[in-house]
C-alpha cells in the first residue's frame, strides 16, 4: 500500500507533467509510475513489465562536471535515457566517508532527474561498505526521508562488495540494516543489493534473499570479460524467483579499458531485452579509457558524433532505438 505523501506526490508530479522533455515523448516516470519487483521482473505501477535503459554517472568525486541538469537534460533529450545512476564515491579519495558535502551533489541531481522525469538510481559507489554500516544507515536515511514519497527513486546501496565479502557472513546482514533503514521512511520504492565477486555472484543472494518485498539483485558486467557464464550465473538466480538489475556495465574488460567488444555487448543486450532486465552503462566521461563515453572534451552537453568513443556512439544508438518507442506519446 502506497502512502497517502506518496499517493499525493505521484499526483502532483501526474498534474504537473514530470516536466515536458518535448512534445514527441512522454516522461517515462508519468508513464510507469511507482515501481516494484514481481519475482523475475520490474512492474510498472499501471501494470507494464518495465525494462530501464540509461547511463552511469562516473564517482562523482572525480567527474564532477557532469553533476549538472544540462547534462542530464542532454541525455534525456537526445540519448532518449530513462534513468540515470548517480555514482556517489564513499571510500576512496574525497569520497564521502571524508567530504561529507558529496551528499549535496547526489541531493542536487536526485531534484533534477525528478524535475526532469526520470528514474535515478542513488548509487553508494563503495567497495567495502559493509566494514561501515553506519555510514550508509545515515546517507539513506537521510536519502529515503526526503526522497520516499517519490516514486522516481531506486538506491542501490552497496556497489560493488569484493570476493572476500561472503554473502552470509558480510553482505546480507549489511543489507539487511540498511534495508531497515530505508524502509522507515520509504515503505516501498526499490532497493538494489550488491552481491559478492564485483556484484556477479547472484545465484549465492538468490539461494539466501533478502526479506523485503521490493529487493532487486546486483549483476554487473563487462563483455570482454565476462560472457556466457556469468550469463548462466544470472539464469541460476532468476531461477530461484529474485530479479536483476544491470547497475553497471562496460563495453570492453573489466579494467574499464582494452578492446572495444561490439559483438560481446550485443549478445548481452539480446540477453538482457529476453528477460527483460534494466541497465545503465558505465560511465558518462571524458577519461582516456574505452568505457567512458567521451573523448577528451570540454563540453557538458550537446555532444556530436566526434565528441563519443566508440562506445559512447555505440551506447547512444543502442538507447535511441530501444527507448524512443517507449517514450512516444500515445495520441
Amino acid at each position: 500500500m502506497k502512502t497517502h505523501a506518496k499517493l499525493l506526490s505521484v499526483l502532483l508530479l501526474f498534474m504537473l507533467g514530470f516536466s515536458n522533455p518535448s512534445s514527441a515523448q512522454q516522461s517515462i516516470v508519468r508513464k510507469y509510475g511507482q515501481l516494484s519487483v514481481n519475482g523475475n521482473y520490474i512492474m510498472g505501477e499501471f501494470g507494464d513489465t518495465v525494462q530501464l535503459r540509461g547511463m552511469s554517472m562516473f564517482w562523482s568525486q572525480w567527474m564532477g562536471q557532469y553533476y549538472n541538469e544540462q547534462t542530464l537534460t542532454w541525455l534525456r533529450d537526445d540519448w532518449k535515457c530513462t534513468i540515470v545512476r548517480l555514482a556517489m564515491g564513499v571510500d576512496e579519495d574525497g569520497g564521502y566517508k571524508e567530504n561529507p558535502n558529496e551528499l549535496y551533489k547526489i541531493i542536487d541531481m536526485v531534484d533534477v532527474a525528478i524535475k526532469l522525469g526520470m528514474y535515478v538510481i542513488i548509487d553508494y559507489h563503495s567497495h567495502h561498505a559493509h566494514k561501515n554500516p553506519e555510514l550508509a544507515k545515515k546517507f539513506f536515511s537521510t536519502m529515503a526521508r526526503k526522497y520516499g514519497k517519490y516514486p522516481n527513486v531506486i538506491y542501490e546501496i552497496y556497489n560493488e562488495p569484493l570476493q572476500d565479502a561472503y554473502w552470509k557472513s558480510s553482505i546480507k546482514p549489511y543489507a539487511e540494516q540498511v534495508v531497515k533503514a530505508i524502509r522507515e521512511h520509504d515503505p516501498d520504492n526499490i532497493i538494489v543489493v550488491g552481491t559478492r565477486q564485483w556484484s556477479q555472484m547472484v545465484s549465492e543472494a538468490a539461494e539466501d534473499p533478502i526479506q523485503d518485498k521490493n529487493i532487486a539483485y546486483t549483476l554487473h558486467f563487462y563483455a570482454v570479460s565476462h560472457g556466457q557464464y556469468l550469463r548462466d550465473e544470472a539464469e541460476k538466480a532468476m531461477k530461484k524467483g529474485v530479479a536483476l538489475f544491470v547497475t553497471e556495465f562496460g563495453t570492453c574488460d573489466y579494467s574499464g579499458n582494452g578492446k572495444f567488444g561490439a559483438e560481446e555487448t550485443n549478445e548481452w543486450f539480446t540477453f538482457l531485452d529476453k528477460y527483460k532486465i534494466s541497465w545503465c552503462n558505465w560511465s558518462v566521461a571524458n577519461k582516456k579509457e574505452t568505457a567512458s563515453i567521451l573523448l577528451p572534451v570540454s563540453d557538458i552537453s550537446h555532444w556530436s558524433d566526434t565528441d563519443l568513443t566508440p562506445s559512447g556512439q555505440f551506447i547512444r544508438k543502442e538507447l535511441i532505438l530501444k527507448n524512443t518507442p517507449i517514450l512516444k506519446r500515445k495520441k
